[in-house]
C-alpha cells in the first residue's frame, strides 16, 4: 500500500463545510474518506467505530488474508505537524489492546497477517480539498 491522494476514490465535488469546533463531524468525514479508499483498494470493511471500554478501532478492514486495524486522524491543515503525528506510542499500545479484544470477540477466520494502519486525512482550510495518506504497518 502507498501514500495516496484522493484520486483513487470519487468524492463529492462540493466543498466540505466543517467548523473547527465540530470535531465529531470532522472525524466522521475522515473515517468516510478512509473507508472509501480501502473499499476502492478491494478491502471489505468488517467494522466501523468498534468500541470497548479500553478504546475504539476506527476501521477494521480485510483483503484476502490481510486484516488491518485502522486509526483515522483528520485535521484541518498541517499547522500542528499533520494528522499522523497524533498517533503516539501510547495510542498504538491502546490500539493493540483493543485489537486483541476485537479478535477475541469477533475472531479472524482466514486472516494470516495482521497490521495497524494510520489513515491521515488533511483538509484544506477553505474546505475545497483534502489529502489522504495511508501509512501501512505502523508499529
Amino acid at each position: 500500500m502507498h501514500a495516496a491522494g484522493v484520486d483513487p476514490v470519487r468524492l463529492p465535488e462540493s466543498p466540505v463545510s466543517v467548523t473547527p469546533s465540530d470535531r465529531p463531524t470532522l472525524g466522521r468525514l475522515g473515517e468516510e474518506l478512509a473507508r472509501l479508499y480501502y473499499e476502492a483498494e478491494g478491502y471489505a470493511v468488517l467494522a466501523r467505530r468498534w468500541r470497548t471500554r479500553e478504546g475504539e478501532l476506527d476501521l477494521v478492514v480485510r483483503r484476502r488474508g490481510d486484516l488491518a486495524f485502522v486509526e483515522v486522524k483528520t485535521r484541518r491543515g498541517d499547522a500542528c505537524g499533520g494528522p499522523a503525528v497524533a498517533v503516539t506510542p501510547r495510542k498504538l499500545r491502546r490500539m493493540r489492546l483493543v485489537a486483541r479484544r476485537y479478535l477475541a470477540r469477533e475472531g479472524a477466520a482466514g486472516a494470516t497477517r495482521f497490521r495497524f494502519d494510520v489513515a491521515a486525512v488533511s483538509l484544506r482550510a477553505d474546505g475545497c480539498g483534502c489529502r489522504l495518506e495511508i501509512l501501512p504497518g505502523v508499529s
